[in-house]
């Protein structure tokens, strides 16, 4: 198992490596929790290191977590519409501050005309409602492994 940890005869645990540490945001304002509690559980279930940044975060206030908590992965997610507002300017933040080796993934309320717009910004994924949540978890352990790869390279 990639980037978590398995169970040695059912009693302890050993790590591969560290766990994938992923930020899971919402940073606009935007009320709908229950899915990225969904998220949080389902990531944590696959063994990552989940935070939640909590209701109504700023961009300035999700870059400086993801940051200050040597996060892998952000997970943005909106709901509201707000996304190619919100999500550019955790974009912008990243690269203003010369941020390169954190990933970030978008989900929510995403019409389609608007993914490639994200894609080019740098948000993969932009998945939807319903989607399974072993596409998704394939998807962050992906770019997880890419930005551990770019981290070797550069350090």
């Amino acid at each position: 198992m990639w980037g978590g940890r398995y169970s040695v005869s059912g009693k302890s645990q050993k790590y591969t490596e560290a766990p994938i540490k992923i930020l899971l945001a919402k940073p606009a304002i935007d009320g709908h929790d229950r899915g990225i509690f969904v998220l949080a559980k389902a990531f944590r279930d696959a063994g990552m290191d989940v935070i939640y940044a909590g209701l109504l975060p700023t961009p300035e206030e999700v870059v400086d977590t993801a940051i200050n908590e040597d996060v892998d992965v952000i997970a943005l997610s909106l709901l509201n519409g707000a996304h190619m507002t919100a999500f550019r300017n955790v974009m912008e933040i990243l690269k203003k501050r010369g941020v390169n080796d954190i990933a970030v993934v978008g989900g929510g309320i995403i019409p389609d005309e608007d993914k490639p717009a994200l894609e080019r910004m740098g948000i993969t994924g932009n998945f939807g409602p319903g989607t399974p949540l072993n596409i998704i978890i394939d998807h962050i352990k992906a770019r997880a492994r890419e930005i551990r790869k770019l981290r070797e390279n550069e350090y």
